[in-house]
């Protein structure tokens, strides 16, 4: 089974952007789980582990309506340690940011609107940071 890279923001066009993005870059490497908020991102974290597959990356947006996404990745963090989280944000509160960092649980904070380098550059840091990526192909045109 493929493990999972799963993306909460509570924009469609943002999880459509992201999945658009990393289908083209990485292709059937991974399996791609999209919420689009934290409850569901909860229940998606639940079956997929019930499944026993793999989630080895979330990237989520900060600014959403029920939980915002620093407390979203805290839970995560607390029941998920070895998860990396990335951070989406067109606006966050510094402190926040720092909380974070901090306490080591955010890989990166990657700034709406972003380019496809910033994105892929987050994912494939964390990745390698974990020892869970030792080289992805560049796909060339």
């Amino acid at each position: 089974m493929k493990p999972v890279i799963l993306c909460v923001d509570d924009e469609k066009m943002i999880l459509d952007s992201l999945r658009a993005q990393m289908k083209k870059r990485y292709g059937g490497r991974f399996h791609y789980e999209f919420a689009e908020g934290a409850e569901e991102a909860f229940e998606l974290i639940d079956e997929l582990v019930e499944d026993g597959l793999e989630i080895l990356l979330i990237v989520s947006d900060w600014l959403m309506p029920q939980m915002k996404g620093d407390v979203f990745l805290e839970k995560v963090h607390g029941r998920h340690p070895g998860i990396v989280k990335i951070m989406l944000s067109g606006q966050i509160d510094a402190e926040v940011l720092r909380q974070l960092s901090l306490n080591g649980m955010l890989h990166r904070l990657i700034h709406k609107p972003w380019t496809e380098g910033e994105l892929f550059e987050a994912i494939e840091s964390g990745l390698r940071d974990m020892h869970l990526l030792v080289e992805v192909e560049e796909h060339h045109g």
